[in-house]
């Protein structure tokens, strides 16, 4: 009873108020009605954004599991598809790994951007964010790959395109040989239609290569232009393979080769280890004109920070003399006699 004749006097109160405001009963009753569509509407808003935030349903520890099963309750092994929480459980399941398919194909991989983030979620390299999407082309970077391990010979393949690789900065070929095709780095001159040679044969005699193909060192001419260089045998190119690079095979001694690198720095390897011969293909890619910060942001290129800092000991050309030989070959330690 109480409560009604609360209300009951509200509502006195707010007839005396319109009475004295000189409005009539039917403005209150219009302006009511507004404030009544105005709660419904935010109401219906608040309902839409609680359907849409969707919480993964969290895995059960093992006491509670144990407990479920002590009461005889069943325990749902399945969890609903919804978009969830970004956990670092997530942000490993979204990495696809090209490293991790066993069978080599030539189907570009969609790939995932990091944005310079590790599996936690924590920046490791900056500068990285954005960019057109990729496709990653996975390229045989084991030229001397045979295609039977029984016919142990040299090779022909035929080059059947030269295009451009969103992931590198030197171009790519295509080329097929037997029952199989492959990418492969381009080099300066490749054209569609040229036919390459790979043998892993080195003879008495200096072989005459021609821009393409891939030889051991120790069967190459010293001063031969080299790239695509192995620091051990069988494991793949690792030096040698930006746009418009090359190595100088300077000399051969005692079944190994000393081969100078674009930096000047000059490595020792076996002279089994394989190479190509030549320059690698988009020579110009240095000179290429920006134009502005927007084709940055295309390449996937992050805006460095704007603030001035004071140049110091870290600016400016240093004079420093060429590093020592950096060798790759475990040479037998020399024993006392």
């Amino acid at each position: 009873m109480g409560g009604n004749y609360q209300s009951r006097g509200v509502y006195v109160i707010r007839a005396r108020r319109t009475v004295r405001e000189g409005r009539s009963p039917s403005v209150c009753d219009e302006i009511n009605l507004c404030r009544v569509k105005i709660i419904v509407m935010a109401v219906s808003c608040l309902i839409r954004a609680l359907r849409s935030l969707t919480v993964t349903q969290p895995t059960l520890l093992s006491s509670q599991g144990l407990a479920q099963t002590k009461l005889g309750t069943p325990v749902s092994s399945t969890v609903g598809q919804c978009r969830g929480f970004l956990t670092t459980a997530s942000l490993e399941q979204n990495r696809t790994y090209w490293k991790e398919r066993e069978k080599y194909t030539i189907r570009p991989i969609g790939m995932k951007k990091t944005g310079g983030r590790d599996y936690s979620g924590k920046i490791k390299t900056h500068g990285i964010g954005g960019g057109h999407k990729q496709r990653y082309r996975w390229i045989d970077f084991q030229r001397l790959r045979y295609e039977s391990e029984k016919v142990v010979k040299p090779f022909e393949e035929k080059v059947v395109e030269v295009r451009y690789d969103p992931c590198r900065s030197a171009d790519i070929a295509l080329v097929a040989g037997g029952n199989r095709k492959r990418w492969i780095i381009a080099t300066e001159n490749m054209q569609a239609g040229d036919i390459i040679k790979t043998s892993g044969v080195i003879g008495r005699m200096a072989v005459s290569a021609n821009e393409g193909d891939a030889y051991p060192l120790g069967a190459l001419p010293v001063g031969t232009l080299v790239n695509n260089l192995e620091i051990q045998p069988g494991k793949g190119a690792e030096y040698i393979r930006a746009a418009g690079t090359s190595g100088v095979l300077l000399r051969k001694v005692n079944g190994t080769a000393i081969v100078q690198l674009p930096s000047k720095q000059q490595v020792q390897v076996l002279e089994t280890c394989m190479v190509t011969v030549g320059r690698v293909s988009n020579i110009d890619h240095n000179k290429r004109i920006i134009g502005k910060a927007g084709r940055n942001r295309w390449l996937g290129i992050r805006p460095s920070s704007g603030l001035w800092k004071r140049k110091g000991g870290w600016a400016g050309r240093k004079i420093k003399p060429l590093p020592p030989m950096k060798s790759y070959v475990n040479l037998p330690s020399i024993s006392a006699e």
